[in-house]
């Protein structure tokens, strides 16, 4: 080896740990030294084979039990038919915690009131249930006697109301439009009302009118105690109806709460103001007419027009057909008057009134009532519309925004 290739093996610092290898290259051994080493490849894992769910066919072909499968079935149908006669025999007990719920939250507004102006919920409790019952009282002490009286006197009262009603113009004017069909129908009218057998018959006989009297006065006072109970925790029961949401959803679920309860005790506060007033229009121009029974047709009055939408007209019809009865005149002019009231009341009174009830579209409030109706008589047509109003703000609150969400 000659001394410029020891001088050159010595000054390079790669090289120089390596021993010479004669007839091999240097620069080719430095390329294999920089090249990267192949990675491993990775291993395939394999995939769970999923089965596909058995269809509806195969799922009845591989019943292996038909004796057992058809004794379940016959099991559940019977326990289907349990329930719905357990809710048939109960409907009156759920018609009275209905219509004391509704009565409750139509309280609770002015218990609210009161604690607004720094009273404690315990005294505004009190002074609105001990306000509550010396208006029950006032009403039962100063309206049912004189009612009772009324309707008594009515049924005597009525041979001389036809009698005076065939004596007039519109009698005769419709005698000569329909004949003697007219006047027989007139009579047999007059023998119906005349006879206090028919009264009780349309109860199912005298015992039946009493068990009914009893049942309604025993009914009004499960109401009012269910009232008292569900005004005074009112409070207690949205929370723990509350506590059977899950817990993500509480808060949402408490705002759609707050919002149909107000909706619901607005709407009931509103009708019985609407019905009060109409009342006493009602009482008002019966009394200076000089109509018949006054304080029957404004206790009438009342009960109807708490039905939403259609109250006012039927009342309209009856309170000017008993008018009728006495003097076509008088009838005529409060036909009139009461329609102009009516007028009023749909585009004045009910927007203040209703201010804090939720608008109901006027189809939904119709088809309402004749389904509440259908299902539970007066009751239901008066509960029609707050059931239509939570149900819209549910939908609203509820069904709207996860529709929204979906894109």
């Amino acid at each position: 080896m000659s001394t410029d290739d020891t001088a050159s093996a010595a000054s390079d610092p790669v090289d120089a740990p390596e021993p010479v290898v004669t007839g091999e290259r240097p620069r080719k051994r430095r390329r294999r030294a920089e090249r990267p080493e192949p990675e491993p490849e990775p291993e395939l894992t394999a995939r769970p084979v999923v089965e596909p769910a058995p269809s509806t066919r195969s799922f009845w072909t591989r019943i292996d039990r038909p004796f057992v499968f058809g004794f379940l079935v016959t099991l559940g149908g019977l326990a289907a038919i349990a329930l719905g006669l357990a809710i048939s025999n109960l409907s009156t007990v759920l018609i009275y915690i209905a219509l004391a719920l509704f009565a409750a939250l139509g309280l609770d507004p002015a218990v609210r009131f009161l604690e607004r102006h720094r009273m404690p919920r315990p005294w505004a409790l009190v002074t609105v249930l001990v306000s509550l019952l010396v208006l029950l009282g006032l009403v039962i002490w100063a309206v049912v006697p004189v009612v009772v009286e009324q309707i008594a006197s009515f049924i005597r009262d009525v041979p001389a109301m036809i009698a005076d009603f065939q004596k007039s113009d519109v009698y005769a004017t419709l005698e000569a439009q329909f004949g003697d069909n007219f006047e027989d129908l007139v009579a047999d009218v007059q023998a119906f009302l005349t006879n206090p057998s028919n009264i009780a018959a349309i109860g199912g006989g005298a015992l039946q009118v009493g068990a009914s009297i009893a049942n309604g006065i025993s009914g009004a006072i499960i109401v009012l105690v269910l009232i008292i109970y569900f005004v005074a925790t009112l409070p207690s029961i949205k929370q723990a109806m509350l506590r059977l949401i899950p817990a993500r959803d509480r808060a949402n679920t408490e705002i759609i709460t707050d919002q149909i309860t107000d909706s619901v005790g607005g709407y009931v506060m509103g009708m019985v103001t609407l019905a009060f007033i109409n009342s006493l229009v009602v009482l008002l121009l019966y009394s200076v007419l000089g109509l018949p029974f006054p304080l029957l047709l404004a206790v009438t009055a009342f009960l109807i027009t708490l039905i939403p939408l259609v109250g006012s007209v039927l009342f309209w019809m009856i309170g000017s057909v008993i008018a009728l009865f006495t003097d076509p005149i008088l009838a005529l002019v409060f036909a009139a008057i009461y329609l102009v009231y009516m007028q009023f009341e749909a585009y004045f009174l009910t927007p203040r009134v209703m201010s804090r009830a939720v608008s109901v579209p006027g189809s939904l409030v119709v088809i309402g009532a004749m389904v509440g109706g259908t299902l539970l008589g007066l009751l239901g047509a008066l509960v029609a519309v707050p059931v239509t109003a939570s149900i819209l703000i549910i939908i609203k609150k509820v069904w709207v925004p996860r529709q929204d969400a979906r894109v």
